[in-house]
């Protein structure tokens, strides 16, 4: 008896499943036949993916939603088809381009057609994550050139900051205490330490005297 086999991939964790398993449930899966990955497609070490392909068998069906699902480029795409149509001996649905179903067609002039809208739809799925990394390359550029800043946003000192590196410095403060009372973690505290002696060594046009931490 021939299976119907279900697999799932989306890229991080945060990333919402719920589209591809419905549309794999409306295809009459069960549920224990549907494999899932949370992992980026760069690659096929895929835990679930190394499972499935374990478990088919000539003749199952391998249904996904879209074909990027199978990876993230022509190429891979087009590995991955070869092995599980061929090496597999499985069938392959794609559930949103119907015409990319190998139970259809399997005579000459049905292959041949399966095999140019593949190319066709594998070459779009890499020219449109391509694009997608252009487009959130130049949106970063034009957001700096606007002064926009990325990462964590700054700690500032606080007010008492020259006090408690004073107090440090000549002893009366040990640095766990002063480092608590900045309420700075230890990168930021001697971050701006050091932006402090900058400051201070431009004000007093001399460099400020360095500590041995």
């Amino acid at each position: 008896m021939n299976n119907k086999y279900g697999y799932i991939r989306v890229s991080t964790q945060e990333q919402n499943e719920d589209r591809q398993i419905l549309a794999l449930r409306a295809m009459l899966i069960p549920d224990a036949n549907i494999f899932m990955d949370k992992l980026s497609g760069k690659d096929f070490n895929r835990p679930n993916y190394k499972r499935l392909m374990k478990k088919l068998k000539p003749g199952d069906v391998l249904y996904v939603k879209s074909i990027d699902r199978l990876g993230r480029n022509y190429e891979e795409i087009q590995d991955q088809w070869r092995i599980l149509t061929r090496e597999k001996q499985a069938d392959i649905c794609v559930i949103d381009m119907p015409l990319l179903d190998t139970r259809r067609g399997k005579d000459l002039v049905g292959t041949f057609l399966s095999d140019i809208v593949l190319q066709v739809l594998s070459f779009v799925a890499e020219n449109e994550r391509t694009n997608i990394r252009q487009r959130q390359a130049e949106g970063i550029a034009a957001a700096k050139m606007r002064g926009v800043r990325f990462g964590r946003p700054q700690v500032p000192p606080p007010d008492d900051f020259p006090e408690l590196v004073a107090a440090w410095e000549n002893g009366r403060l040990h640095f766990r205490e002063a480092l608590a009372r900045s309420g700075l973690s230890e990168a930021t505290f001697y971050r701006r330490l050091r932006e402090y002696r900058l400051l201070i060594g431009k004000k007093n046009r001399c460099s400020y005297p360095k500590h041995t931490f």
